[in-house]
C-alpha cells in the first residue's frame, strides 16, 4: 500500500453507517470516515478532498476531512473564527468556551475543542477579546 498518514486523498462517500461513512479512497481502497469529524452535509456518490488520519494493524483505513497534524489544523481553525468575525456587521461572535458543542458546530463548522484552540491563539495574538457571554474582534 502507497499511501501514509497525513497523505491527501480522494473520497467518494458510499454508504452512512452506525459510525460515520464509509469511503472509497484514491477509487481503490476502502476506509471510514467518524461522524465526529464530519462538520458539513454529505450525501452517497459525493467526492471530497480528505486526509489519511490512522492506517490500522488490521489494515483497515480512518480517514479526515482535515488536514493531520496540529499546525494544519489550528492555521484553518483560526483562519474560519477570524473570517466568521470579520463576516458580522457587529465584530462579535455570540459564542465562548462555554457555549455548547452542538452551538459551535452548528455555527462554525468545527467541534468545540478545535474553537477553543483557535479562540486561544488569536486570544493569545491580542486580535480578539473574551466577553462573559461572546468574542469580539479588536
Amino acid at each position: 500500500m502507497y499511501l501514509k498518514e497525513g497523505d491527501k486523498v480522494n473520497l467518494v462517500i458510499e454508504t452512512e453507517t452506525g459510525l460515520g461513512y464509509t469511503v472509497l479512497i484514491n477509487e481503490e481502497f476502502d476506509g471510514l470516515l467518524f461522524r465526529s469529524e464530519v462538520f458539513q452535509e454529505l450525501e452517497e456518490n459525493m467526492e471530497v478532498v480528505g486526509y489519511i488520519k490512522q492506517i490500522r494493524e488490521d489494515g483497515k483505513i480512518d480517514v479526515s476531512l482535515r488536514p493531520q497534524g496540529f499546525r494544519n489544523v489550528i492555521d484553518s481553525d483560526v483562519d474560519k473564527v477570524l473570517a466568521k468575525l470579520k463576516d458580522s456587521r457587529e465584530g462579535f461572535l455570540l459564542l465562548t468556551d462555554k457555549s455548547s458543542p452542538d452551538s459551535i458546530r452548528f455555527h462554525m463548522k468545527m467541534s468545540k475543542k478545535a474553537f477553543k484552540k483557535a479562540v486561544g491563539n488569536l486570544y493569545k495574538q491580542k486580535l480578539i477579546a473574551i466577553k462573559e457571554d461572546r468574542i469580539e474582534l479588536i
